[in-house]
């Protein structure tokens, strides 16, 4: 292999240290992360010699230049590669498939804490669990614990020098009363917390035996009501035990890891099972070369899935020991006080359940291939131009599209239009009434619509779309891709047509693109966004009519808003409300007699 000048040089300068090594392509992209206890020895085996293993041969004829970065040890090098491998997704490395959008619940950390739904982990000392691959699962889950225990789900800023009132929530049994300091205080609440998060990590019969002593203590102080409270979440979580048992009762907590391969697609299946519990199977698609061992396979996807989770089971069963398996262990030490055994079971019970778990991979995977294999196979040619156009990686099947509008300064909203395979797919369609921006900045609007749309398909585990369209120009462009930053998907692929010019932006570019006027790809883009103006200015004008509408009742004593909505409902305008006859504004039965005689003679007074 020829290396030139600036390679050579940086290879003969690699410290003999502990570290990560980057290797990019003439493009200046990662393509490889690795990591090793000495680079010097490590990096410099790639050049120098021919190498058997067909995609390390690949890799090194790709590789352009390198990066290096040092560790104080090879546990530290580990933590990087992981990090860097997330980041840049390299061709070369194995790769977790759109995992950015799995959601997890998070606890807050809070003098009250809150339970929540959120896709992105950061530092802020709170619990996370998950990830959540099955959202309707996850769901149950926050279902269940908003029915066991009284948390409070307000965003109140809690304590504050600002005086609340206790919302419904406390008064069906669903929050203690955080906002009034009477109510409860941070102990009391600290040890519903406490179950919350035994919940959450599969501790059901811990949980129940907290309930139990609670509810004695409770009896022996005549607090019966309470008592009684205690026992309804008791009998639920002892439904709870009582569902999907694993035949061996002793069973304690663990995860069972399995997976299935064809060709670059691969599907891990998590079995979770606390203390004889099946509570869950979570599964991820991932890529990795065909000829990338299944212990590097195991290795990357022990590091992804464990890094955030708050809680790490007794033992962990694999099909296959990963490899570094000593710096694995050390990795867990670091991370918990209580390290999991890491084992891998060839015959018995506990390898039955390896092979069940294999199955379930198989199925999903093959579930997989042959959703690849029916569809997205033939792309319109506008598809494959713009594709070309705007430097996509994949084909932009799925293209979604962003537009505001706010005339007059009221009633702003926003829309998403959405085309899948060049044809518009108005099941997905959506809009926004604007709710956190005042006056008319579009741009700021645009970053709320950005956020609100893929926050939303973040929670119910929707693909995101190939492509997000903004209808405007740079200044929209930065506003969406500020959006997305903030959610963690620079990823996502974005561009912006601007009408006045039929401009395209793309992110990164000070100048438009020059697409022809003639162009498929600019006539597609155009069609897209002149819908999702439409969308956008006809919701704008249905709510502007509705509040003139509204308006106009207001001069009637008497007259709410919601017996405003209920009489536009039932005669489906102003206008047939004006011209209805007194029996008619009777006979509908939507406001009282003596209101309804008011209305008439309102709208009559003249005649």
């Amino acid at each position: 292999m020829k290396i030139n000048i600036e390679l050579r040089t940086k290879l003969n300068n690699i410290p003999d240290s502990a570290g990560v090594y980057l290797f990019k392509n003439a493009e200046g992209k990662v393509i490889y992360v690795g990591k090793a206890k000495s680079l010097k020895n490590r990096v410099k085996s790639y050049f120098g010699q021919t190498h058997d293993h067909p995609r390390i041969a690949r890799l090194v004829q790709t590789i352009a230049d390198l990066e290096v970065l040092t560790t104080d040890n090879e546990l530290e090098a580990l933590i990087l590669e992981s990090n860097l491998i997330k980041e840049y997704q390299p061709r070369y490395n194995v790769n977790l498939k759109d995992d950015k959008r799995f959601p997890y619940i998070k606890i807050t950390n809070e003098a009250y804490p809150r339970v929540l739904v959120v896709r992105r982990i950061t530092d802020d000392k709170a619990k996370y669990y998950g990830p959540y691959t099955n959202v309707k699962s996850m769901r149950s889950t926050l279902k269940m614990i908003r029915k066991i225990f009284p948390v409070r789900s307000c965003n109140l800023i809690i304590p504050s020098a600002k005086k609340y009132r206790v919302c419904l929530d406390f008064h069906i049994g669903r929050c203690p009363g955080c906002c009034e300091p009477d109510r409860t205080n941070p102990a009391e609440y600290a040890e519903i917390i406490s179950g919350v998060a035994l919940f959450l990590s599969g501790k059901t019969e811990e949980v129940a035996d907290l309930l139990k002593a609670k509810m004695a203590a409770l009896s022996d102080n005549l607090e019966f009501e309470k008592a009684a409270q205690v026992r309804d979440q008791l009998r639920a979580i002892d439904s709870i035990i009582q569902r999907q048992k694993v035949d061996q009762a002793d069973f304690g907590s663990r995860d069972v890891i399995a997976l299935d391969r064809s060709g670059d697609d691969i599907c891990i299946v998590v079995l979770q099972i606390r203390q004889g519990v099946m509570i869950g199977r979570q599964h991820f698609y991932l890529t990795a070369a065909a000829d990338i061992p299944v212990e590097e396979i195991i290795r990357s996807f022990l590091l992804r899935y464990y890094a955030a989770s708050a809680y790490i089971p007794e033992q962990i069963y694999l099909p296959a020991l990963p490899d570094d398996p000593e710096l694995i262990a050390a990795w867990f030490e670091k991370k918990t006080d209580n390290p999991p055994q890491i084992l891998n079971p060839r015959k018995g019970e506990k390898h039955r359940l390896i092979e069940l778990a294999e199955k379930n991979a198989r199925l999903l995977l093959g579930e997989l291939i042959a959703q690849k294999s029916t569809t997205r196979k033939r792309p319109q040619a506008a598809l494959l131009s713009l594709q070309r156009d705007l430097y996509l990686k994949n084909v932009p099947f799925d293209i979604a599209a962003c537009d505001v509008s706010n005339l007059g300064g009221t009633d702003a909203v926003g829309s998403i239009v959405f085309f899948a395979n060049g044809k518009p797919l108005k099941k997905k369609y959506r809009r926004f009434k604007i709710k956190t921006v005042e006056g008319q900045d579009d741009f700021s609007m645009m970053g709320e619509v950005v956020a609100r749309y893929f926050n939303k398909l973040a929670e119910t585990g929707e693909d995101f779309p190939d492509l997000l369209l903004v209808d405007g120009g740079k200044g929209q462009l930065k506003a969406a891709l500020e959006a997305l930053r903030d959610l963690g998907l620079e990823s996502q692929p974005c561009a912006a047509i601007a009408k006045r010019f039929e401009e395209v932006y793309l992110p990164g570019r000070g100048t438009p693109i020059g697409i022809p006027r003639t162009s498929s790809a600019l006539k597609l883009l155009q069609l897209i966004r002149d819908e999702a103006h439409r969308f956008a200015l006809t919701y704008h004008r249905n709510l502007r009519s509705r509040r003139v509408e509204l308006s106009e009742l207001d001069a009637i004593s008497g007259i709410g808003e919601k017996r405003k909505i209920a009489l536009l409902k039932s005669f489906g305008s102003l206008e047939k409300i004006k011209a209805a006859r007194l029996q008619d504004l009777l006979a509908a039965r939507v406001v009282p007699s003596a209101l309804a005689i008011e209305i008439y003679n309102h709208f009559h007074q003249s005649g």
